[in-house]
């Protein structure tokens, strides 16, 4: 008899492997969306919360006022600031193309400037010929800027696709801030783990997604908008390229926007223009690069646990293989993987004091 039930039992759950595939198989294609939806559904909960408790049983009108607040404050500014970008980029790539912009006379006028004793350092150690390094650095900037163009030109080939992601994304985002907290208390429910593990991994990944958006996110778009306004005021072109670009650095623990800002305060100071180099150097020192420490405390409250070398590698895999996804997937998944090997220790050193 035993035998007969875990026959059944195995059967059972080997059917509800198969069919948790089959969905997982089914639903990949909308993955990103759907992923983008549960973001937003964790982030917004609180301000679905707020009408909610404003009109008591009325979650529908919660849910739809979230989302126009959605759609207002993040959706629409993140299409025409994408939009600017993108247009950028592509007047750049022509401006490589017809030769309006020449990597190599910037590189030229910027080792002209260097004192003497460190052109003669240069050129010992192989760098005084610049014209390998400046042609790879203009294939480097024409690939870079290239491949902007490239998604763009992929999003609006594909218009159908972007508007039945884009739908499902809103669509679900409404179930999930309405009915977010029954569905994961089922998820949590239905776990094979002890409640207690399914509890402190649930706390994790929420803990992760908000810390990421909010502290990474977030302070990287107030960065790269700062860089962009410095940009702006010492006459630099692009400035919102330049500023995506440094928002997106900003993950990169360490480094940072300086990867932008100092090649520009570079070119500024050598080629003349003093105060618009110190100005960057100024605003990038003590504005920009004092952001971080000001507000992701502020934002994130706590930190991650997650060192900053893997959250490194993290996101730029996550990048990598998930495109703009994986600036939250990257660090999502070093977390759970700490979590989770943090409680297997944590019962492996109980495990001898429940036994004695």
């Amino acid at each position: 008899m035993r035998e007969i039930v875990g026959l059944e039992r195995g059967g059972f759950l080997l059917f509800l492997a198969l069919v948790t595939l089959a969905l997982l198989v089914v639903v990949l294609p909308f993955a990103q969306p759907l992923l983008w939806a549960a973001l937003a559904a964790i982030m917004f909960q609180p301000l679905f919360r707020w009408f909610l408790a404003r009109a008591p049983s009325r979650d529908n009108q919660a849910a739809l006022a979230t989302l126009l607040v959605i759609f207002v404050a993040v959706i629409v500014p993140a299409f025409a600031i994408g939009s600017a970008v993108v247009n950028e980029a592509a007047g750049l790539v022509v401006a490589f193309q017809e030769g309006r912009i020449n990597v190599a006379d910037w590189f030229e006028q910027v080792f002209a400037a260097l004192p003497p004793n460190v052109q003669e350092t240069l050129d010992a150690s192989g760098w005084g010929d610049l014209s390998d390094l400046q042609r790879r650095a203009q294939e480097f900037l024409q690939a870079s800027l290239g491949l902007i163009a490239q998604q763009a030109i992929a999003i609006g080939g594909s218009v159908f696709g972007f508007v039945l992601a884009f739908g499902i994304a809103l669509y679900v985002s409404y179930f999930l801030l309405r009915d977010g907290r029954t569905i994961g208390e089922t998820l949590l429910a239905s776990l094979p783990f002890e409640r207690s593990i399914a509890d402190r991994l649930a706390e994790r990944f929420l803990g992760i997604v908000r810390a990421t958006i909010k502290g990474s996110v977030v302070v990287g778009l107030v960065q790269g908008a700062l860089g962009a306004i410095t940009f702006w005021i010492v006459g630099i072109p692009s400035v919102l390229l330049l500023g995506v670009i440094m928002a997106i650095a900003s993950l990169l623990p360490a480094i940072g926007p300086a990867i932008v800002w100092v090649p520009a305060a570079v070119y500024l100071l050598a080629t003349g223009a003093i105060w618009q180099g110190v100005v960057v150097i100024v605003s990038g020192v003590a504005v920009i690069g004092m952001i971080d420490n000001v507000l992701r405390p502020i934002l994130v409250g706590r930190d991650t646990g997650i060192p900053d070398w893997l959250i490194l590698v993290t996101t730029l895999g996550g990048i990598a293989l998930l495109g703009l996804s994986g600036i939250v997937v990257g660090p999502l998944v070093a977390g759970l993987f700490i979590a989770g090997w943090s409680i297997l220790r944590e019962q492996r050193e109980a495990s001898p004091a429940t036994a004695h």
